[in-house]
């Protein structure tokens, strides 16, 4: 198969990777290549093989099968952008965490062009199984793509027949994932203000034993610095999803502005430069708590107290 990836951050890149080692032919496009930033991905892209096109619907040109993985809120652009260059029959995989009503209108959008579009939704992190991640397919063209995703080495299952399902899936899913994320970082940050995190910690692990909370919280906050913009905006997709079960987002959104804040301060270099080797990968978490606190100008008091014995 002839491939596209729109969008060439961390999961495009990964794809690339797999799909190169497997000899396919790789396309790729991202907004950051027209910006300073897009340099670092010319020089993952050179060595692969993998074509860097100048726009979206360049990009597809010939493409037998396109694969979305952008920001939530680019899912329905994206398909607006290559519709009018996708080859006829042509499948359009949708990797991104957006609603069941955004993935249903970026359909229409591809039907309307003779694509064949197909929603994908990934149920965990990429990066430890990569191309192999749980992936659920959904629509009416969902089953005629699986087989050619089992032969490039991907994990697909097919879901539902329609379309929704598969995302409607995810995005609850997320209300608990990175909800649980969130929390964590909440409260811990607030617990390590007021010098109270030991205690909280051993409460946490005697009520959820199987749960290693100081490793899981250092990977919650590894997480977010590093991806909180993607996790906000899916987060943002994740309370249109509650809205459209009829019901107020009220977890969800709190959850979208934890994650943008902790972008927020990723941007402004509180915890280092990005890229850099340090950069969200300390094994302990409370060094990034207090960067957390430093920006927000707590003092800590009550932890000085727990220091100095008083």
């Amino acid at each position: 198969m002839s491939i596209a990836l729109i969008g060439y951050g961390e999961v495009g890149r990964i794809l690339a990777e797999d799909l190169r080692a497997r000899g396919q032919a790789v396309s790729a496009y991202d907004r950051k290549l027209d910006t300073p930033e897009g340099q670092p991905l010319r020089e993952h892209a050179a060595p692969l093989g993998v074509v860097l096109a100048a726009g979206a619907a360049p990009a597809v040109h010939g493409a037998t099968l396109v694969i979305s993985a952008v920001t939530a809120s680019q899912a329905v652009a994206v398909a607006e952008a290559v519709a009018p260059a996708l080859p006829r029959d042509a499948f359009f995989l949708d990797f991104n965490s957006a609603s069941p009503g955004a993935k249903i209108r970026a359909a229409a959008v591809v039907h309307a062009a003779g694509g064949r579009y197909v929603e994908g939704a990934v149920m965990t992190s990429v990066p430890p199984y990569r191309s192999r991640v749980p992936l659920l397919l959904g629509g009416p063209h969902a089953a005629a793509l699986k087989p050619r995703l089992d032969e490039l080495g991907f994990a697909p299952t097919v879901h539902s027949e329609r379309l929704g399902v598969a995302s409607a899936t995810k995005m609850c899913r997320s209300v608990m994932i990175k909800g649980l994320e969130a929390m964590v970082i909440e409260s811990f940050t607030a617990a390590r203000q007021h010098g109270v995190e030991d205690a909280v910690i051993a409460s946490l692990q005697e009520t959820f034993p199987g749960i290693d909370w100081e490793r899981q919280a250092a990977y919650f906050f590894q997480r977010a610095i590093e991806h909180g913009r993607r996790r906000s905006e899916e987060m943002r997709e994740v309370a249109v999803t509650v809205r459209e079960a009829g019901l107020q987002p009220f977890s969800a959104a709190g959850t979208a502005e934890r994650q943008a804040h902790i972008a927020d301060l990723a941007d402004a270099g509180v915890f280092g430069t990005r890229g850099e080797p340090g950069f969200a990968r300390s094994a302990d978490w409370r060094t990034e708590a207090d960067r957390v606190l430093a920006a927000a100008g707590a003092d800590r008091p009550l932890a000085h107290l727990k220091e100095s014995g008083s």
